[in-house]
């Protein structure tokens, strides 16, 4: 109720007038006014008000002497100093959405008070901007809680509530972690679109000739031969697997590449018909044991979808010792301890460009304080509706370092120096290169917050209190799970698909393994074909996709070695259409089975 309506309301109390009464006595107002000359076309309610109750109170005192009139100074006497129509108007059903969509991040940038309230005029204007994600009631609501026994650090409900709060209260200073990036391929401003066939070719090969050398190397599987040759003795071949058409993989268009060293890079049918159970994908390289007894056809009798872990056979002593210096930790477990806040994009919902989800969120990383927050692109994304249609009149990069950075410095400034940021971009932002593997950010930050944000490339390669972490942003999972074919044995648990797929990407030790790449994927191999690698099994792997999300512990036990273990996140997307989305807070304590994370809907 506004406040012209309020006074209109106890002019009707008063007077004992009903609503018809006053449409009424529009009409005498109008006639008056044309009898008396008076100009009143622009005058405002409360001048009519203010004139119509002089009128009326003239009428009814000639009519009834006898009856006292109250004013309005005698109403406010009697009701009391507490009756305000500005605290009418914030009681209001609008009001109550106003409160919780105010600018919390604001407040945590300036922690100040409102020192006025809002007139009728900015309540009004506020309400008509209200956006659906605003409206929202639920906020911060865990959705799943990995290794919930060791959680020691979760949200409250006070906590929760004192979320609504427009002051972001600061509590003590976390310690500040020791952050290492060992990979930045490609450079930023490098130049892309250069890659041939024979650059797509050689990187196909090389990565077959690596898994080879692996195989021999690890001495379980015999010497790799020519698959492509007719033998009924069982032999062991290592190649690719390929599709014999335009189509999608199936059991019986499965071909594998072998390479040119061994094969001459020819293909040669597979049979899995023997096979309980297996798991393949078009660019897998696989080491296959079978036997070929026409030349045509190769009937497999066990497939090896993993890379063993003596990877870097074939480097030279100096790569081997930088990689061990630069990936294993160097002191006890009690250092390897983190918090970390992950988050991908979009960050803005697709009914505007207001990013009210990262405010959120920055406003939650506020008072938890993590040690680390990771944003993932998209941060301007090309698929958001008003860009896709050209209707945005700011520049791409305007938006980027207004919307995204600016908050981010103010982030960084009000929590201290022991606040990290960590930026990896994707192939949807406007903004930047649409290459993959994508180079980082370049951007200048100021001299006093520069090295608490860092720009990483996608995919990139990390350590963060010798806690190495190994991000990609293209949705490898979603592209993965389309193009795979598997079969599994009837007492095998068949449930775990994302866990599965997942495991594929440490398997081939390469974050996009797939080949030929998805569609709408910009794959440019004579870039840097290197930065497609995973040297090491990192500590953490974080996969945003458009799947559910995820918190998993990937573990894989090669015959008698100890199972390396590895937690891979997918945090989800931190905005879903005009609604909020999903974000994964972690609490990492020297290996997995003592950590904990949530998976947290904004």
């Amino acid at each position: 109720m506004t406040a012209k309506s309020f006074r209109s309301l106890t002019y009707c109390i008063n007077y004992k007038l009903s609503p018809s009464d006053l449409v009424s006595n529009w009409e005498i107002y109008y006639l008056n006014r044309q009898l008396n000359g008076l100009k009143l076309e622009n005058a405002h309610m409360d001048g009519f008000l203010s004139y119509l109750q002089n009128e009326m109170k003239q009428k009814i005192i000639k009519e009834d002497a006898h009856l006292h009139v109250y004013s309005s100074d005698d109403l406010e006497m009697l009701l009391g100093d507490d009756h305000d129509t500005t605290a009418g108007i914030l009681n209001t059903p609008n009001s109550q959405y106003e409160k919780p969509h105010v600018d919390t991040y604001n407040s945590v940038s300036t922690p100040k008070t409102k020192e006025n309230l809002l007139s009728s005029k900015d309540a009004t204007d506020i309400s008509s901007r209200i956006t659906p994600f605003g409206q929202r009631i639920s906020k911060f609501t865990s959705q799943f809680v990995f290794n919930s026994e060791s959680v020691e650090n979760r949200l409250s409900g006070q906590d929760l509530n004192d979320m609504e709060d427009d002051i972001i209260r600061r509590v003590q200073t976390t310690e500040r972690c020791n952050l290492q990036v060992h990979h930045l391929q490609p450079q930023s401003g490098c130049r892309f679109m250069y890659d041939r066939t024979e650059d797509r070719f050689n990187y196909l090969d090389n990565r077959i000739r690596k898994h080879a050398n692996a195989f021999t190397s690890y001495g379980l599987y015999g010497e790799p031969s020519d698959a492509t040759l007719a033998s009924q003795k069982n032999t062991f071949a290592v190649g690719m697997v390929c599709c014999d058409g335009e189509g999608h993989l199936n059991e019986k268009s499965i071909l594998m590449q072998g390479s040119t060293e061994l094969s001459g890079g020819r293909r040669v049918r597979l049979d899995l018909q023997k096979l309980a159970h297996f798991s393949l994908f078009p660019g897998q390289v696989i080491g296959v044991e079978g036997h070929n007894p026409s030349g045509h056809c190769l009937i497999a009798t066990k497939v090896i979808d993993y890379l063993p872990s003596s990877l870097d056979v074939d480097l030279p002593p100096a790569k081997k010792l930088a990689m061990d210096q630069d990936y294993q930790p160097t002191s006890s477990n009690d250092s390897r301890v983190l918090s970390v806040l992950i988050a991908a994009g979009p960050f803005t919902t697709t009914d505007n460009l207001l990013f009210e989800p990262l405010k959120e969120l920055l406003a939650y990383a506020s008072r938890r304080q993590p040690q680390l927050v990771i944003l993932m692109g998209p941060f301007v994304d090309s698929d958001h509706p008003e860009i896709k249609k050209g209707t945005v009149d700011r520049v791409f990069d305007d938006i980027f370092h207004v919307e995204i950075l600016r908050k981010l410095y103010d982030y960084t400034k009000y929590m201290g120096p022991s606040a990290r940021v960590i930026l990896l971009p994707s192939i949807r932002d406007a903004h930047h290169d649409f290459v993959f593997p994508q180079p980082a950010f370049d951007i200048r930050q100021p001299d006093d917050i520069s090295q608490q944000i860092a720009c990483l490339p996608n995919p990139g390669l990390f350590s963060a209190n010798e806690i190495s972490f190994g991000c990609c942003t293209i949705d490898i999972l979603k592209q993965l799970s389309g193009e795979e074919i598997s079969r599994t044995s009837a007492d095998t648990m068949s449930g775990d698909r994302m866990g599965r797929l997942a495991t594929h990407i440490l398997g081939q030790r390469s974050y996009y393994p797939l080949y030929p790449p998805s569609l709408g994927v910009p794959l440019d191999l004579s870039l840097a074909p290197e930065a497609l690698d995973i040297p090491l099994i990192p500590d953490i792997l974080i996969l945003p996709s458009d799947l559910a999300p995820l918190v998993k512990v990937l573990s894989h036990k090669e015959n008698n070695a100890e199972a390396t273990k590895c937690m891979c996140v997918n945090p989800g997307r931190l905005a879903k259409g005009i609604g909020g989305g999903t974000f994964v807070e972690l609490h990492y304590n020297s290996e997995p089975e003592k950590s904990n994370a949530s998976i947290i809907r904004i």
